[in-house]
């Protein structure tokens, strides 16, 4: 079982990869190194996607807008990058319909913009999930009714890909478990002691919940941090300099009956023109995102009454029949891009020209690699190149002895949830019954769907814990279709050791349920500690420690907005 406790007890002395740092630049890398045959250690403050790897756009896409900036090779490697997920991991990327209505006040004309969406379909080499179309001002009235029509003069319709960020993080760090990682989550890294030569490094990790600490002789440290990057440097090399410009983006969640869009919406601030989308989410709308500079504790970056009024004020120029109020919000997330900062003159620019290009920096002597900058749809590509630059050192330092590592293999090899994955329609109706079945019928089909659209071919391991007991088929909060067997599964096989862990990133119920999931969070604490012998403290905290989350997300309605931002 990959359960918290038991990546902990399998924390051993030596390793040939340290990785620190459980997003999803992390879990790539544990996973890409995993796979060739290195011995790899993981270790994560939180729990694993707990900063930027669960609050992104949840958009798997090719970046038109860097068009803008010429970054063409960027915008290549993304839509590659796109191609290959959704062929590894089609239950958790699907494809999404993007329109970019144009205006007779709009910056871009609709020449000018149907240029670019050749090139950008051109970049894909012709392989997007669809290629794109442009619609006349009376088609996109009837596609999105919502709309404004006023001065509209058309809009492309492209297509690139919506995702579960914090899933695709757990699956990368689940197959590396499968091929021999441990994944050690509420760990923290608190000293990186390096050797002259390369390969002899020592670090000292400590376990959060309970403060015993283990020291590490690893060959190489990775540092995969996100926000905490520079951080983590200054243990190994205290006097470097800083990698980042770290930027913060905000989403808002609204009711779809107060704002319904069928595809995602592209939009542009009335009042400083950033680029921002409005995205189908099931029964939900998820405005986003906000783009400024960020300072302070990574950690507990949050959404402010200014940024969720940024985020109406654009909805509602757009849908003005909506009239969105800060009553409508459901939930709100906020995470901070790990961008590189620029250099010379350049380090004042605006957060959003700010380039989303990766770095990776080796120092201390060649014993700590670290990855900087990047997206999320291009963390394999990327973890790819860490590793590779991790064996260079490794073979030049002559650490891997009689160890061949192999050549990287994802982009073929299928994420855990992909393996099997049904190939037609009539395939994917067969193995929805196959669910339904195998929790004995005590599953409905829209539940049965659900878990296929969560966890991939490993439904099938959810629903029969289903059949084991019916109580555990029941839903968590009536209003969504997560059942408890998955809280039970979550605390098993996926290493779930908090009410947060379940509620925010196994499941989107804190996103979701009307009240954020607080009325459930008691029996959610109480199934958690029954799975995980948590004593009545121990219980009693995880359930607090969820409830201080949601009121962190929920602060911002409790300040006055600027005037300025009001309008």
């Amino acid at each position: 079982m990959a359960t918290r406790a038991n990546m902990w007890a399998s924390v051993g002395e030596d390793v040939d990869i340290l990785v620190v740092g459980g997003g999803i630049n992390g879990a790539g890398i544990a996973r890409d190194a995993s796979r060739r045959g290195l011995s790899v250690l993981l270790v994560e403050q939180n729990d694993l996607a707990f900063g930027t790897s669960s609050r992104s756009s949840k958009l798997v896409h090719g970046g038109l807008r860097y068009l803008e900036h010429f970054e063409f090779s960027l915008v290549f490697e993304a839509v590659s990058e796109r191609k290959i997920l959704l062929e590894t991991a089609p239950h958790l990327v699907t494809p999404l319909g993007f329109l970019f209505p144009i205006y007779s006040d709009s910056r871009q004309s609709l020449p000018m913009l149907r240029a670019g969406m050749w090139l950008y379909d051109g970049l894909s080499l012709f392989r997007s999930p669809k290629l794109h179309q442009t619609l006349g001002p009376s088609q996109v009235a009837k596609e999105v009714p919502s709309l404004r029509t006023s001065g509209l003069r058309g809009a492309p319709l492209y297509y690139d890909c919506a995702t579960d960020d914090a899933r695709l993080t757990l699956e990368c760090a689940l197959d590396a478990v499968q091929h021999g990682a441990t994944i050690a989550t509420y760990a923290r890294c608190v000293k990186i002691a390096c050797s002259e030569s390369v390969g002899d490094n020592v670090v000292t990790v400590e376990d959060v919940r309970t403060g015993e600490q283990r020291d590490v002789r690893a060959k190489l440290v990775v540092n995969a941090t996100g926000p905490w990057t520079d951080k983590v440097r200054s243990m190994a090399s205290p006097a470097e300099t800083s990698l980042l410009r770290p930027t913060k983006g905000v989403h808002a969640v609204v009711p779809a009956d107060r704002l319904a869009v069928p595809h995602a919406v592209v939009c542009f601030h009335p009042d400083d023109g950033r680029v921002l989308f409005a995205i189908p989410w099931g029964p939900h709308t998820y405005l986003g995102t906000t783009d400024t500079d960020f300072e302070g504790d990574p950690g507990a970056v949050r959404a402010s009454a200014d940024d969720v009024a940024y985020l109406l004020n654009a909805a509602n120029a757009y849908f003005p029949d909506a009239q969105l109020q800060p009553a409508d919000v459901v939930s709100t997330w906020a995470g901070l891009r790990p961008l590189m900062r620029p250099v010379g003159k350049d380090n004042d620019m605006d957060e959003s020209a700010v380039s989303r290009e990766h770095q990776i920096v080796v120092e201390a002597g060649g014993n700590v690699v670290t990855i900087a900058g990047g997206k999320l749809t291009t963390f394999r590509k990327m973890s790819v190149e860490v590793v590779d630059t991790a064996v260079r050192l490794l073979k030049r330092g002559g650490q891997l002895g009689e160890v061949t590592p192999r050549a990287s293999d994802t982009e073929e090899a299928v994420l855990p949830g992909a393996v099997q994955w049904p190939d037609s329609d009539a395939a994917m109706s067969d193995f929805l019954a196959q669910v339904v079945q195998a929790a004995a019928d005590t599953l409905d089909k829209e539940t049965a769907h659900h878990l296929v659209s969560t966890y991939g071919t490993r439904a099938l391991e959810v629903a029969r814990l289903c059949a084991e007991s019916a109580q555990l088929a029941e839903r968590i909060d009536a209003a969504c279709p997560d059942v408890l067997a998955q809280v039970v599964y979550a605390a098993r096989y996926e290493l779930a050791s908090s009410v947060a862990d379940v509620l925010v990133r196994r499941t989107q119920l804190f996103y979701r349920s009307p009240d954020q999931a607080v009325a459930v969070s008691d029996r959610v604490g109480a199934i958690l500690a029954d799975e995980l012998g948590y004593d009545s403290a121990e219980r009693q905290e995880i359930i607090e420690a969820y409830r201080r989350r949601v009121g962190l997300s929920r602060a911002w309605a409790d300040e006055p907005v600027d005037a300025e931002v009001a309008g």
